[in-house]
């Protein structure tokens, strides 16, 4: 998987980047989390800083053109972005709760 950056733009009063990109992959669209950290690499951030917002793939194609946030730091990110994204970017996840959910399944 391959990654190039189309257009970055600043944006200082979130503190944070806009990034739109281009993913060109061998087989089935990549993962949300896997072009998560993948940006992240090329872009020098950590992980739970960049928040992959959209990713589109032409039926057929092995490109996939898409739209990432990337912030100063998870705090900044959090307070900015909406909850269902933070969750599907797997940002902030609490794993206490999800072992407290499997401990009361168990019982």
């Amino acid at each position: 998987m391959e990654i190039e950056i189309l257009e970055q733009e600043e944006n200082p009063l979130l503190h944070r980047t806009e990034v739109e990109f281009e993913v060109e992959h061998e087989d089935a669209t990549p993962s949300r989390l896997s072009v998560r950290d993948s940006l992240a690499a090329k872009l020098d951030k950590d992980s739970e800083e960049v928040v992959v917002h959209e990713l589109d793939t032409k039926f057929g194609m092995r490109k996939t053109i898409g739209r990432a946030k990337t912030y100063d730091s998870p705090e900044a990110a959090a307070e900015v972005e909406h909850e269902h994204m933070l969750e599907r970017n797997k940002i902030g996840a609490d794993d206490d709760g999800e072992a407290d959910a499997e401990a009361e399944e168990a019982e």
